[in-house]
Parts: C-alpha cells; structure tokens; sequence
C-alpha cells in the first residue's frame, strides 16, 4: 500500500513468540505497578487543591503531612513506568523480527493509565486556571478580559488554586476548549475536585483521538504502527503531563491528528468530502489551542501535489484552507459567544520569563553581559530582542519545511512536527510538554534508529527530572533531594529483588 508521500507501507511482522510475551507481561506489571505507586503517592506530593478534602481523613490524609515520602513514592513510580517504557520499545523496534501486535499495546495503555486517572494533578497546577476560567464563563463574563481574580474574587475557592502569577491574566485558550469548560462548570459548580475530574475526562477523549489516529497515520508513512503507538500515546510525557497533569494539549493534538487521518482518506482517491471534514476538524483542535493550525499548511501542501503540484495548484489548495480556516474560527466564534477576544491573550503566557526558553535564556545571558560591563540592565529590552528574532527564524523554518514537503523532499508529518518544533522551541515561552507537539507527528513518520533514540531519550530525561507538584515546595528546598535520594534507592532495591525475572529484558538483542 502506498502511503500519501510514494512511500510503502509494510507488513505486519510475525507475533512475539512465547518467551517473548511472558516478557512483555513482566513490562506491563512493571509499569502498571508505577503507575499505582503515582496514584497513592499523589495524595501528597501531587498539586493538591488548597482546600484538600483529605486533611484528617484517616490513612488517606496520612502522606499530606510527609511531603518527602509521598514524592518519594511518585518518583519511585516514574522510573517504574519510565524504565518500563524503555524496555518495551525493545518489542516494536522497527526491523525486528517479532513486533508486539496492536491489541498487545492496546492493553499495556489501558493498565498504565486506568490508575492515573485516579491521581490528583501532578507536575503543573493549569487545571486550576481551567476550572477557574471555566466559571468566568459560567457566570457570563469575558475570560478574555478578566483574570480569576477580577472576575471571583481573590477569596474565591477557584481563585486560590490558581498560581499567583496567573490570577490576574486572562485566558489564552481557544473559545472552543472555553465553551467546553462552561459546560463543565455548570455541571460541578466551584466544587474543584469534580471539576478536576470532569476536565481529566475530556482529555482522555483527546487521548482516545490520539490512539485512533495514530496508527493510522503511521501506516500511510511507512512506519509501524504498534511503534508510533509507543513512541506516542505510550509515551511518559502523555501519561504524566496528559492524563495526570490534564493540560488540554491532548485535546489539541487529538483534533490535529484525527483531522489529518481523516483528510488523508480523501486524497486516495480525491474525495471533497473528507478533505473538508478533515480540515474542519484540524481547526477545531486550533480553537482549543492554536499551534494545531500549523497542520493546516501541510494538508493543504497535500492536496496541492494530489492536484498536480503546480504552483496554481498550491495557491488553490492554499484559498481553499484559509476558506475553511475563516469560516470555522467565525462559526465557533459567534457559536460559542466569546467572539474573537482570544486572538489578543495568545501571548499572555509570555509574561513568564523561563531560561527553559532558548529565546529567552540568550535574552538573559545578554542583559546579564551588559550588567557585567557596566552597560546597565537592559535584561528586558535583550529578552523582547531575542524573542522576536526567535519567532522570526521559526515562522522561516516553517515556511522552508512547507516548500521542501510540497516539492516531495520531505515527507509531510516529518515536515509538521519539526515545524512545531522549532515554532514551540524558539518560542517566548517552553514547557516540558510542549514536546509532544514535535514528537507525535514525528512518531507517524520517521523510522530511523537516530531519531528513535533521540526521541526516547529526551522523552525519559523530561519525564524523570520535573518535580511532580507542579509547585514551589512552599521554600522546603530539602524536600526534592530527600524524595529523589529516597526512589533511586527504594529503585534500586527493587530492581536487585526481581533481577532473575527482569534479566532475560536486559540482554542485548541481535536482529
């Protein structure tokens, strides 16, 4: 079968053999005993509400009150289910024999995320902003011109779980993932707990979109399946910052990738249709977050070489998607009441100045030079320097990978996640999931072992070294290095303790 691009698709390999699965199965309790350990110890070193429901409740109030010891069971869970993960991605390496099967992947998801669904958010307090923002709308009021503060109250239950920082800004989403949280709100109220829940499953939706899509897209970029499924859905970073932390990033992605699928169907043969459901679709996910549209340029690059690859043909299928992109950004706009007030917050979270920014660590590093020199402290006017050179090298980094997939030098997907990538890394703001934008396209598409290894080992390094409350510690600056200390060695016993079984996992494979 002949994916979009001219390349090929290949067969599914033969399934594991028997001591093959008995191994697997050794992989999925590993991880899922991870992934029990980051439920229990979320009840203290997760980002807990400010009015937590489990203080002085008997054994479950127990680890509130030892913040060393619950962040040390979290992190004992993340290198389990980290290091699971790794030793899965043995099972569909890409030109071995024996590949794991669909449904084999399928479960191990299933027993890794069914405990996670049960955490308190973890690793980022957002889906306090949600559940704020969410009631603004509620209420009636513009999420895009007041902040939690403004429009609740600073004593209101919402507005103390937000950070500080973000009290007084308006909502960067999109109206569409605003129209959802109103909706949530008016189903839980300010009760946060339901709220949090209620948000958790519209992300597992976004999840769900993730795990139709995936390996269907990757089937028409010639690579394995059941390998984009691990490198992507499978992957810490959307275990953790997905379904724990709720960031409505999956939501987003989701959109993104079921649009692709589904415009794709149309290409082969040439069906209207669907190209315009597809793109539909993919603006959809730009209404919950915007960076989703970016997909739209590479489907229309799609189209234009399907048309012919002609210039005219590029311009045509390029009116076409902007036609699409108006009309549904103006209906979901008047549709859901917010009108087109969040085109002026996407920089709002550009207030916070992070050196895990490229733009802006050069920015610092520049003020601080000029501080050495005697120059004076122009720190803020290098930062907005730096991030506007950094957009501009990125929109031109988007532009070239457009050109390069219309011309067939590069596969699209290939084209679309380093697109996001360098549109997320040079931006003026970088959180730690904002890696998944690059990762999932890439997971579709790419089948080198560099890549493969690259990926894997950022995902494992991100996913380990980023504190799990999402907070400041409240100054305990002993609490990190006691809780670390504590899972490496409580690791490293229980992995002394079951090497017979986990040794046969660690043997080098020859293919």
């Amino acid at each position: 079968m002949a994916d979009t691009d001219g390349g090929v698709v290949t067969s599914d390999s033969d399934a594991l053999d028997g001591s093959e699965r008995r191994q697997l199965d050794i992989v999925r309790r590993w991880g899922t005993i991870g992934a029990l350990l980051l439920a229990v110890g979320s009840l203290g070193g997760g980002a807990t509400p400010i009015y937590n429901p489990l203080n002085g409740v008997p054994v479950l109030g127990l680890l509130g009150r030892m913040p060393s010891v619950a962040m040390g069971v979290v992190w004992t869970g993340i290198f389990m289910i980290v290091s699971a993960w790794l030793v899965l991605g043995r099972f569909v390496r890409p030109g071995r024999p024996r590949l794991a099967s669909r449904s084999q992947l399928d479960r191990t998801l299933l027993m890794w995320t069914v405990p996670l669904v049960f955490c308190v958010p973890m690793f980022s307090r957002d889906v306090y902003s949600y559940l704020a923002q969410s009631e603004i709308a509620a209420r009636g009021l513009d999420p895009y011109e007041l902040g939690p503060a403004s429009a609740l109250g600073v004593d209101h239950d919402l507005t103390r779980g937000v950070p500080n920082i973000w009290r007084e800004t308006p909502a960067p989403y999109g109206p569409l993932f605003l129209a959802f949280g109103r909706v949530t709100s008016m189903i839980t109220g300010d009760h946060v707990l339901p709220g949090v829940f209620v948000h958790r499953l519209l992300v597992l939706v976004g999840l769900g979109m993730i795990v139709w899509a995936l390996p269907r897209l990757a089937a028409r970029f010639g690579v394995p399946p059941v390998g984009a499924l691990w490198l992507g859905a499978l992957n810490p970073l959307v275990l953790f910052h997905i379904v724990i932390g709720v960031h409505n990033d999956g939501l987003a992605l989701g959109l993104m990738l079921v649009g692709l699928e589904l415009a794709l169907r149309g290409l082969e043969p040439l069906r209207w249709s669907w190209v315009v459901l597809g793109a539909t679709t993919i603006v959809l996910g730009a209404m919950v977050k915007i960076p989703a549209m970016a997909a739209l340029g590479f489907l229309g690059v799609l189209l234009a070489r399907k048309l012919g690859g002609s210039i005219r043909d590029l311009l045509k299928s390029a009116a076409l998607m902007a036609v699409i992109a108006g009309v549904v950004v103006t209906v979901v706009c008047l549709a859901t009441g917010f009108g087109f007030g969040w085109v002026e917050t996407l920089n709002v979270a550009s207030t916070v100045k992070s050196w895990m920014s490229p733009p802006t660590a050069i920015g610092f590093l520049g003020g601080g030079t000029g501080l050495l020199l005697g120059l004076g402290n122009h720190t803020e006017a290098m930062i907005g320097i730096t991030r506007v050179l950094g957009q501009v090298v990125s929109v031109v980094i988007m532009i070239m990978l457009l050109w390069k997939s219309f011309r067939g030098r590069i596969k699209a997907m290939n084209g679309l996640g380093a697109g996001l990538g360098a549109v997320l890394v040079l931006g003026p703001v970088l959180q730690p999931w904002y890696v998944l934008w690059a990762m999932l396209p890439l997971a579709t598409a790419v089948v080198g072992p560099r890549f493969r290894t690259f990926a894997m080992s950022v995902s494992a390094v991100i996913a380990i070294i980023l504190p799990p409350t999402g907070s400041a510690f409240d100054g305990r600056a002993y609490t990190v290095p006691q809780a670390v200390a504590g899972a490496v060695i409580t690791f490293g016993v229980v992995v002394l303790l079951s090497k017979n079984r986990i040794k046969p996992l660690l043997r080098r494979e020859t293919v």
